[in-house]
């Protein structure tokens, strides 16, 4: 298994070994969400990308969301080291978003970026990432975010620059985007929102969705009025890394085997939060755990019996893509990042393997996407 030898090589180098009983968060029968801003990734060159790979065996859960990846291939080199994962990241500008997510229980229908037009930029310096997924046969759609930092910590509804404001005008959109577009989906926000939720309304960025108890809640909020020594960002202290879910959650929220948690990867560090802080970031990861009823939390063998693969990939004029043996009619599309769709192929019924002359496509990443009548199975493809 990759999670051993990853282990050992972390052993041959000197680096931590992480206790994996510590840490653990996930479960078998639970769908879990982690937000994590990883501060200019890899921040500490092979170190960190070999300690964060590590670090997400060991705590185990379904999707992260992260925040502040400033090197593309680096992370692609993490993901490559996650047996079982996929990534998905559009851009390394500007600390760019991404998603790292199980293959075994996260079915994808989309990804994309939402509010990217230059009217929005003051509230969305970075833009919403969503992925639109299938936890078994469960539809969750989650928004990865990285508001405007900084502030004096008033918020000044008269002044457009004021970062407070700035974040306001964030959370009112992303709530409007809700109410408009998943009025009864499961829906969870999430990421470094660089603000308090527990402070006074006055100056509370999110009050606008505060306001709403009965459609929105904010999962972390018990840590954020809690001790310090539980908050996301340890130095300042604060706070700002948070998971917003909507009241179609709410009772999978109050399922006994559901539990929200900073992950206090410092404390299981040799040098704790110094040495955390120089190899990984300043921020710790924050987790949600979900129950959701007993047939969802059985392992469905047949939820991952659609797969594509792709050889070669990367690609160089042609690959061939290699099938799942079935009887009916498919169809792969292939999407660049921006979600446009580039091509389509016919599979017709028995057909195990299809070649995709590729030559006329610009180099870059894709997502080629296999769909039948009731399943959907994705891979990414690089063309070089």
């Amino acid at each position: 298994m990759k999670h051993f030898w990853i282990t050992g090589i972390l052993l041959l180098a000197g680096l931590n070994s992480f206790s994996q009983s510590v840490l653990t968060f996930g479960t078998d029968s639970t769908f879990e969400l982690m937000t994590w801003n990883l501060e200019n990734f890899p921040k500490n060159g092979q170190t960190t990308i070999e300690q964060v790979s590590q670090l997400i065996w060991d705590i185990d859960v379904d999707v992260i969301a992260v925040q502040e990846v400033s090197n593309i291939n680096a992370f692609d080199d993490m993901v490559n080291y996650l047996q079982g994962y996929e990534g998905y990241l559009e851009s390394d500008w500007f600390g760019g978003l991404a998603y790292i997510y199980k293959t075994s229980v996260v079915q994808i229908n989309d990804m994309y970026e939402i509010y990217t037009a230059s009217p929005y930029w003051s509230a969305f310096p970075r833009a919403p990432m969503v992925m639109d997924f299938n936890f078994k046969n469960e539809r969750i759609i989650v928004i990865n975010n990285h508001f405007k930092c900084c502030g004096d910590g008033y918020l000044n509804m008269n002044d457009e620059d004021d970062e407070e404001y700035r974040r306001y005008q964030a959370s009112k959109l992303l709530k409007q985007y809700i109410d408009n577009n998943w009025p009864d989906e499961n829906v969870i926000v999430t990421g470094d929102l660089n603000d308090d939720i527990a402070e006074p309304n006055i100056n509370n960025v999110f009050q606008l969705i505060i306001s709403e108890p009965e459609n929105y809640r904010f999962s972390d909020m018990e840590i954020a009025n809690g001790p310090a020594t539980d908050w996301s960002y340890p130095t300042w202290p604060s706070h700002l890394d948070h998971i917003l879910i909507t009241n179609e959650l709410f009772d999978n929220l109050a399922r006994p085997e559901s539990a929200v948690s900073t992950i206090l990867i410092d404390d299981v560090m040799p040098g704790g939060w110094d040495q955390y802080e120089e190899e990984i970031s300043d921020h710790r990861p924050v987790a949600l755990r979900l129950g959701f009823n007993a047939s969802m939390g059985v392992h469905d063998p047949a939820f991952e019996t659609l797969k594509l693969a792709a050889y070669p990939n990367p690609a160089n004029g042609f690959t061939t893509f290699q099938l799942p043996n079935d009887k009916t009619d498919r169809v792969i599309r292939i999407y660049d990042l921006q979600g446009n769709k580039v091509c389509e192929l016919a599979a017709p019924s028995g057909a195990n393997n299809i070649e995709w002359d590729c030559a006329a496509f610009p180099r870059g990443v894709y997502l080629a996407r296999l769909v039948t009548d009731n399943q959907t199975a994705t891979i990414r493809l690089v063309l070089q």
